[in-house]
């Protein structure tokens, strides 16, 4: 089929790709001439593991091109999907749709023909609908395009996996023709029994921002256990472990650390409460901002506990942060926890190092106040505290005798709880982590008080935001 992918940003660059991999005919489209450029050159703006090999061999086929030009996308597809971003509003927890509406009235006026518009970014519920009317206004005579809203469900550093291999695929439609337009679309992962759910746009549209409000809920769920558990001396991996065999919950997701963050967990939800507002249920969903409220406390936690383990004051102090990116296996910085951390330490005058493998560039950029690099040692030189934010697989790997060596002090924090701790403690280190109990870290000075306890009520405990990563560009993944 001809497929046209609108935005390639995390989406709809995978999209495309992957569109192409399994033998549709792909036109990628996106405002921006150098992403162009590079998309059309095999080079990914970004990183995404596999995504390289899948464009490269995607191109040489001759099925996946590039341009910048809504009327030869209108021209060529079958098939519009519209992965551009839905960024929060400024001053707005609502979600801006104005990129998803500059597509529509980009390209509907030159549909030559009668097609299928497939929308595939997160929307507030009711999107669907009142783009059928704003293209109903705007397609030449005797042109019809219907619309659908087939949402993605594709995890940052694991999207080509996701894309070829989905465990669900989601259609909302209005009529039979549009439905088996998009069986056709995903034949190769129907024949291989992925599950299709064919329902109406408005339970589809919804299907996206619950599945990621459930995520994010459970998330702040067991961050909200360690809390506690710092409190009355419990051990929250313990808890995680034992919730976790009820198959009711599961475990997955159940890890306490330093919580979400990202281009879309963090906003959906926002998105979720403010249109569930305007439909007149807020009260039905308000619980999601005491999420929100719980996932950025555990950064305003960490950077408390990281200012008493050094002394109370982080004036002057060298610190070292391992992890830039919002989670591992991408370069992605939006709404990173970790860079928030990082930024409030700064602020509050320590010396901040951080080191990234992927993300150190976007990282910079972000925050150019901080000092960000590749080289792990030597961001750590003379650090007097380390704290280990993002779940690199590669911070695992490290040495923590090795390390100790370049450090002054060797002090840990383990935002994620997914070091060895008994390792990087028989190498000398005190580790410290939300949730977890000293156990036989407790040096003989004042660090010995609880510090989760003592500090958080400092006012300089400032409540922490990540800044969002600067683009120009509206087309991409949220």
């Amino acid at each position: 089929m001809r497929l046209t992918v609108i935005g390639t940003g995390y989406l709809g660059a995978v999209h495309a790709a992957c569109m192409a991999d399994i033998g549709h005919d792909v036109l990628g489209v996106d405002v921006d001439t150098e992403k162009i450029k590079a998309l059309s050159e095999g080079r990914p703006p970004f990183y995404e593991p596999g995504l390289d090999d899948v464009l490269t061999s995607a191109l040489a086929s001759g099925r996946l091109r590039f341009t910048t030009s809504l009327r030869e996308a209108a021209a060529h597809g079958e098939v519009h999907f519209i992965c551009v971003g839905t960024p929060q509003q400024p001053g707005s927890q609502a979600a801006d749709l104005r990129y998803v509406d500059a597509v529509v009235d980009g390209l509907v006026p030159y549909l030559p023909v009668s097609c299928l518009i497939v929308g595939k970014s997160t929307v507030p519920v009711g999107t669907t609908a009142r783009l059928a009317a704003r293209i109903e206004r705007l397609a030449p005579e005797g042109v019809r395009a219907e619309v659908a809203w087939n949402p993605e469900f594709l995890r940052e550093g694991f999207a080509v996996e996701d894309t070829l291999r989905p465990d669900r695929l989601v259609a909302g439609v209005t009529s039979r023709e549009a439905d088996e337009t998009l069986r056709r679309v995903y034949a190769v992962m129907l024949e291989a029994g992925v599950p299709y759910i064919s329902t109406d746009p408005n339970t589809a549209e919804l299907v996206k921002v619950a599945a990621n409000s459930f995520l994010a809920t459970k998330i702040s769920f067991i961050n909200a256990m360690a809390e506690v558990c710092d409190a009355a001396g419990a051990d929250v991996v313990t808890l995680a472990d034992a919730l976790g065999h009820d198959t009711r919950i599961g475990r997955r997701f159940l890890n306490a650390g330093l919580g979400f963050g990202g281009g879309c967990l963090p906003k959906d939800i926002r998105a979720f409460v403010a249109r569930a507002q305007e439909l007149g249920v807020g009260p039905a969903v308000n619980f999601l901002d005491e999420v929100d409220e719980i996932n950025q406390h555990q950064r305003t936690r960490t950077a408390a506990l990281a200012r008493h383990l050094v002394g109370g004051d982080l004036t002057g102090r060298r610190v070292a942060v391992l992890g830039a990116t919002f989670k591992p296996n991408s370069d992605d910085v939006r709404d990173s926890p970790a860079l928030a951390v990082a930024a409030a330490l700064h602020r509050q005058g320590a010396d901040v190092r951080v080191h990234d493998p992927e993300g150190a560039a976007n990282a910079r950029r972000a925050h150019p106040e901080l000092r960000c690099g590749s080289d792990l040692l030597e961001a750590c030189q003379g650090a007097e505290i380390v704290l280990h934010l993002t779940e690199w697989g590669e911070y695992r790997e490290v040495d923590p005798v090795k390390l100790a060596r370049v450090v002054r002090e060797p002090v840990l924090i383990d935002g994620r709880n997914a070091l060895p701790h008994d390792e990087w403690r028989a190498a000398g280190w005190t580790v410290k982590a939300l949730g977890r109990p000293a156990h036989s870290d407790r040096p003989s000075d004042a660090r010995t008080r609880n510090p989760l306890q003592a500090t958080i009520a400092s006012p300089a405990a400032e409540p922490i935001r990540a800044l969002a990563m600067p683009t120009a560009l509206p087309a991409g993944r949220p």
